[in-house]
């Protein structure tokens, strides 16, 4: 009797970096790379499935999760560049799963602190909309004056005009501040894990240009290279400094990503003084007065 998760019932998305950690485990316990892919197809995700299809025919599964979206283009990096130089798949997995994990980890961490001034920009956004039923609450036709009166369709306007520009330029803020989608620090992590498997410079060079592709990597393959070749003058060994430059750019992301959220609570205020509080004066405001004038209210 198949199990649910083999019917596809109640099945849901694999995540590509739980994928890697558990691929490190089922193959630390001597399991073939078919069987432990095999084992994790039965969560019924259809990327483990296809790279379980994939392994038991003996064809890339590389290529199957490069295919894929998401996050699974770093693993199908990681495992190309881990088969192509006969690295050790479990410590290759464990390592560069951990690394994944930090990154993903750098990525939380500036999300949540971009959280809260993007949020206070979005809710002081409302304000000069809320004016309007305000001035309602207090007795005048807010509404009114703003569709009929000629002034008062020059404040709807221009409030108007003026809360959108404050809205994309919010936004383009707030879009300027997040981090890169490119892991930090994984091009030097690929580099490590090929003069692990005791290939040349030039041809991890090679091998993690072609995994990479055109997925977005942070660092330059010049930058590993000169590593390399600064190992190589001082006779230690490469990896281990490839690794260390990758921690340095998953702190520097980190870092940069704190330093840029802290800078958007300032840059935010620039939209609200300069847009967002003349249109809660014209949308709000302005109503108020004209219907006092209009009145006949004050003499």
């Amino acid at each position: 009797m198949r199990t649910l998760a083999r019917d596809g019932l109640g099945a849901r998305a694999a995540d590509p970096i739980e994928t890697v950690m558990r691929l490190a485990v089922l193959l630390s316990a001597g399991l073939t790379p078919a069987s432990a892919w095999r084992h994790l197809a039965d969560t019924g995700d259809p990327v483990c499935r296809a790279a379980a299809h994939a392994a038991a025919g003996g064809d890339d599964v590389g290529a199957v999760l490069a295919a894929a979206e998401g996050s699974w283009a770093d693993v199908a990096a990681i495992w190309s560049v881990a088969v192509h130089t006969g690295a050790p798949l479990a410590d290759t997995l464990r390592a560069v799963g951990g690394a994944l994990r930090d990154a993903t980890e750098v990525v939380a961490d500036v999300s949540v602190a971009l959280a809260e001034p993007a949020a206070t920009a979005r809710l002081l956004g409302w304000l000069p909309v809320l004016g309007v039923p305000m001035g309602m609450a207090l007795g005048f036709d807010s509404v009114g004056i703003l569709v009929s009166d000629p002034a008062g369709i020059a404040c709807l306007a221009s409030g108007t005009l003026l809360l959108v520009i404050a809205q994309s330029w919010s936004r383009r803020l707030t879009r300027r501040a997040r981090p890169p989608t490119a892991v930090p620090g994984l091009r030097a992590e690929l580099w490590a894990v090929a003069l692990s498997g005791g290939v040349s410079a030039d041809r991890a060079r090679s091998l993690v240009d072609t995994a990479l592709g055109s997925h977005p990597a942070d660092g330059s393959p010049d930058d590993a290279a000169q590593t390399v070749a600064f190992a190589d003058r001082a006779g230690v060994p490469a990896a281990e400094l490839l690794r260390a430059d990758a921690w340095l750019a998953r702190q520097r992301a980190r870092t940069a990503g704190r330093t840029a959220a802290a800078r958007l609570s300032t840059r935010l205020l620039l939209p609200l003084g300069i847009c967002t509080l003349p249109a809660f004066l014209l949308l709000a405001v302005a109503p108020m007065m004209l219907g006092i004038l209009r009145s006949g209210a004050l003499p």
